[in-house]
């Protein structure tokens, strides 16, 4: 049995997704990115800005879920360039200070609202 997670702590999708997917044990989230949960907008001209606000909406998705940042056990990272890899690593460990989740980063060519950085993950329930 999966549950659709919603929060307006958090972006609205911009497309047919949920915010997150909870089945027994797990949630998934999809990618954010740094938009202000009230406007919808792209938030900060940075990497790190915007890592900081796409971790803070990762956060209230799965705080709407049960669920919190310490119960991460997969992140996947998605950068416009991969020049921004640092000043993304330092926001995340931040994050992700103690027991860090198993984590794929990769540069992509485009993400949507022209972000910088998306991010999803899957935690614990």
């Amino acid at each position: 049995m999966k549950e659709v997670i919603s929060t307006k702590a958090a972006p609205a999708p911009i497309g047919p997704f949920s915010q997150a997917i909870r089945i027994p044990g797990l949630v998934f989230v999809s990618g954010q990115v740094a938009a202000d949960p009230a406007t919808g907008a792209l938030v900060g001209a940075s990497a790190a800005e915007q890592t900081e606000r796409t971790l803070r909406n990762v956060e209230a998705v799965l705080h709407a879920a049960g669920s919190s940042l310490d119960r991460v056990v997969k992140a996947s990272v998605f950068l416009k360039d991969m020049k921004d890899f640092a000043a993304m690593n330092e926001v995340y460990g931040r994050f992700f200070a103690d027991a860090h989740p198993a984590r794929t980063t990769v540069q992509i060519a485009r993400l949507p609202v022209d972000a910088l950085v998306e991010i999803d993950v899957i935690a614990l329930a």
